[in-house]
């Protein structure tokens, strides 16, 4: 794929977007209600993290919350009581829009990493799930609320991620509850992948977004991809997939530096081709 555009001049309407070497912050940025979404902001995040796949100055992204919380999901007033009054097509137009924020979410070639701090609840909770990794602190709370406002658990791709990242019968916990998750319990059950102070994990999400981005980025796609699809694949399906996709990097420059520089004893510097 060519990968020839440039997102770092990106000029985001409806949240905060930053591009500081090759890492990319997206900062959910109305901090006086929680940073909840609307019918505009998701319809910009799907276009933007569709777009990302052309991205050729991104190889990273950390998704977080301005003021202390990551994202409260929905706004009740800007979303909520407009869908009361909605029929069915139009309904139907707006869950599928929500997945597919999600769907370009997976479908992004870069690693996706949330930094969790505060609320962190619905949609909110379906944007860090959707992320590759997952920082959070100890006060970050996790909830699955769309049972708490008389829908199902099932929500943007809900009852197939969750399982596979904590479990089944840790994910039916959540989901039929719509309880609040606490951060330890968040990081016992391996939704989040480490806890940091809420004055470090934005930096600390970064620093190893950076570590990510300074790596070979074709080869961090390709794994990307193979997590992905892998899930519908039987064990020799993906054994044989993962021996193509291994045989596909191995014709990348980045390849033939990782060698040379291990060979003259020196770090190996990735370009992503």
């Amino acid at each position: 794929m060519n990968r020839d555009q440039s997102y770092a001049r990106y000029a985001a309407r409806h949240f905060r977007w930053e591009v500081e070497d090759r890492v990319a912050t997206l900062t959910l940025d109305r901090p006086e209600r929680k940073n909840p979404l609307t019918f505009e902001s998701y319809a910009e995040l799907r276009d933007l993290f569709r777009g990302l796949a052309y991205a050729g100055d991104v190889n990273a992204v950390v998704l977080t919350g301005a003021g202390g919380d990551f994202c409260s999901g929905g706004d009740v007033h800007e979303i909520i009581e407009p869908l009361t009054r909605m029929a069915m097509p139009d309904l139907l137009a707006f869950t599928r829009m929500t997945g597919d924020v999600v769907k370009a979410m997976r479908a992004a070639p870069q690693p996706l990493i949330a930094a969790v701090d505060g609320v962190c609840a619905g949609a909110g909770a379906m944007l860090a799930l959707a992320s590759d990794l997952r920082f959070g602190t100890p006060r970050a709370k996790v909830a699955f609320l769309f049972t708490r406002v008389g829908l199902a658990g099932a929500d943007m791709g809900a009852c197939a991620l969750l399982p596979r990242v904590i479990g089944h019968g840790r994910a039916a916990d959540l989901l039929f509850s719509g309880r609040a998750l606490p951060a330890e319990e968040a990081l016992a059950w391996g939704f989040f992948s480490r806890l940091c102070a809420p004055d470090d994990v934005l930096a600390e999400a970064r620093t190893f977004a950076r570590t990510l981005a300074d790596g070979p980025a074709f080869g961090h796609a390709m794994t990307k991809t193979m997590l992905h699809q892998e899930w519908a694949m039987g064990l020799d399906e993906a054994i044989e997939a993962e021996a193509q996709a291994q045989a596909i990097c191995m014709q990348t420059r980045d390849f033939r530096r990782a060698y040379e520089a291990f060979a003259a004893k020196r770090a190996p510097v990735f370009e992503g081709d």
